[in-house]
């Protein structure tokens, strides 16, 4: 029986508890992956871990109840996960949150503040915080989920799409950081590994679970990703070489 592919890598989610994060941890851990989950409510997160070891027999999954608002939290999460395990070989960004209107007009600045802290703060403190793991990895992953909303966005949705677009602009930096650092390892050294880290952004429109569909057996759900596909996709970033995939958008809905 062929090694699962995951086996032997070690990945953070962020955001674990919420409806992607579920789907992720349980393929990640089918996978073979040691995941270490982050969330803020402990029951939430109880009920993750033992929903994804009945799920995955022998899956090793642990959980972390953290404030990814405090960016010395972030920081200490990554050198636990390190010292702990050996290594970080992925982080996977799924703090999310969405507010919104209908007109421009209503906007309220409330939601930006909101959702400043959910997707663009907590994505700066993670991605600070397990720079230098990643680097060290054999493969280091990466990724965020961002919305088509960030390259099109509607008069209601201002604050969403704007926090969306501010997150995809930092993670092309992180992915610039990744790969400036590995040239300069191999101008130092010729002898170097190619580049090992890799950021990727990942674009849908929405996601949909079976649950939503069994609620909505007539509606059409278009363009939406099912959170299985996304779970998928988030496992198979180790299947390509990391100049392949830094920086990259992959699109899970049509353009």
């Amino acid at each position: 029986m062929s090694a699962r592919p995951l086996d032997g890598r070690v990945v953070a989610v962020a955001g674990a508890t919420g409806t992607a994060g579920r789907a992720t941890v349980r393929r990640l851990a089918a996978a073979g992956a040691t995941v270490a989950c982050s969330g803020t409510d402990a029951h939430r997160l109880d009920l993750l871990l033992d929903a994804t070891r009945r799920a995955v027999p022998g899956a090793v999954v642990v959980g972390q109840v953290l404030d990814l608002l405090d960016p010395q939290a972030a920081g200490d999460w990554a050198d636990h996960i390190e010292a702990e395990h050996g290594s970080v070989d992925g982080l996977i960004h799924l703090v999310g949150g969405w507010r919104g209107g209908k007109t421009f007009e209503d906007t309220d600045l409330s939601d930006w503040d909101f959702l400043h802290d959910q997707l663009v703060r907590t994505l700066q403190h993670t991605s600070l915080g397990f720079h230098d793991a990643l680097r060290r990895s054999p493969a280091g992953r990466f990724a965020i989920v961002s919305a088509a909303a960030a390259a099109k966005p509607t008069a209601g949705n201002a604050p969403y799409a704007a926090a969306k677009a501010a997150a995809e602009t930092w993670t092309l930096a992180l992915a610039d950081s990744f790969r400036k650092l590995a040239d300069a390892d191999r101008e130092a050294d010729p002898a170097q590994s190619p580049q090992r880290a890799a950021a990727a952004i990942l674009v849908i429109k929405a996601l949909v679970t079976s649950e939503m569909r069994e609620a909505k057996p007539n509606a059409k759900f278009a363009g939406f990703t099912d959170v299985d596909d996304l779970a998928e996709t988030v496992v198979d970033l180790w299947n390509r070489p990391a100049t392949d995939l830094n920086g990259q958008h992959l699109w899970l809905t049509p353009r």
